[in-house]
């Protein structure tokens, strides 16, 4: 196995030129960086983990906290995060939480501090103080996605003006008659991400003296087509539909579908996320580019270890309408 005297011999420098030109922290020239890293991957050299967390002081991993896996967006985020770290020599240290009490305090209070890590990265988290004390007390860099958060530094979309965003082109469509498919008004707090969305909506509606009309679901394509159906075959049926992530949006169309009905001409249907699959679908959506937020989040935190200053409060993240037909204007006998 080639070892840094090799990669030195290799490319005519010091091992302290190696050293640097591999870490990125300390003065290199671009000619000598780029002829160290040619001989380190000619002879196949890898950083030793353990050497470098000795000589840095880092432990090369950052922990990431998400509360669901499979589910397009928090596994999109995650893949952007993943792209920003790899880039820099960063391991990933994942770890699930539910809304489970006693697993959360596991995470918050054990877990991550066992582990050896260089900064936290939560991804759309709802924490109370305490466990935002208990990440700050760390003594490493915390960036939240998601909140806002005051305790911390936090990049978030303004889910209230997406709501608003999409509620908006309806309504510019003709639209008077939309429901909104989204979580259980009952089960969020009002800072959640659905609820800001709802938010946005309910205001919207109200501003033209529209009825604002909601339907409950999961965030999951089979959730978002049982609300579809439901609301689609109620006695006065919407000519549009926002559903609050693009997941439950293809499940309205399938489920309009399903019932007989032509998109848009019959239903509009908008949605959230910006999801891959909503170019097959043809689906108008509101575009919060999740892999881009994985990847600022992950340089946010890398730069405050650098020895950027936090940032606690907000950041705001961007969000921009795609058209691709699934909405369209609406028959004026139905409105």
């Amino acid at each position: 196995m080639a070892g840094i005297d090799d990669v030195a011999r290799r490319a005519g420098v010091s091992t302290a030129t190696v050293s640097r030109a591999l870490s990125g922290r300390g003065p290199v020239s671009t000619a000598t960086r780029d002829r160290v890293l040619a001989a380190a991957e000619e002879l196949g050299y890898v950083v030793s983990a353990a050497a470098s967390s000795l000589a840095t002081g880092r432990a090369r991993a950052v922990g990431v906290v998400v509360p669901f896996l499979d589910r397009w967006f928090f596994s999109t985020v995650l893949a952007g995060i993943s792209d920003a770290l790899v880039r820099e020599g960063y391991d990933i240290t994942l770890y699930s939480v539910s809304a489970d009490p006693a697993e959360r305090r596991r995470v918050f209070e054990d877990h991550l501090r066992r582990r050896r890590i260089d900064a936290v990265v939560t991804i759309a988290i709802e924490m109370d103080a305490a466990e935002s004390a208990l990440l700050r007390s760390l003594g490493v860099p915390v960036v939240s996605i998601g909140g806002p958060n005051p305790l911390l530094t936090t990049l978030t979309v303004d889910d209230r003006a997406v709501g608003r965003l999409a509620t908006e082109h309806l309504i510019a469509l003709g639209h008077r008659r939309v429901t909104h498919i989204g979580a259980d008004t009952t089960t969020n707090a009002a800072s959640s991400v659905p609820a800001l969305r709802r938010l946005g909506f309910a205001e919207t509606m109200d501003a033209i003296g529209a009825d604002a009309v909601f339907e409950p679901a999961d965030f999951t394509i089979e959730g978002g087509s049982a609300a579809a159906t439901r609301t689609l075959t109620g006695d006065v049926p919407p000519t549009a539909i926002f559903a609050a992530s693009d997941e439950m949006a293809i499940g309205a169309i399938l489920a309009a579908r399903e019932l007989g009905l032509r998109i848009p001409a019959d239903v509009s249907i908008i949605g959230v996320d910006g999801h891959e699959l909503g170019r097959w679908f043809g689906l108008t959506t509101v575009d919060q580019f999740a892999r881009g937020q994985g990847e600022r989040a992950a340089e946010a935190a890398l730069a405050e270890l650098d020895g950027a200053d936090p940032a606690p409060g907000l950041g705001t993240l961007p969000f921009e309408l795609v058209d691709r037909g699934s909405t369209g204007p609406v028959d004026v006998s139905r409105r």
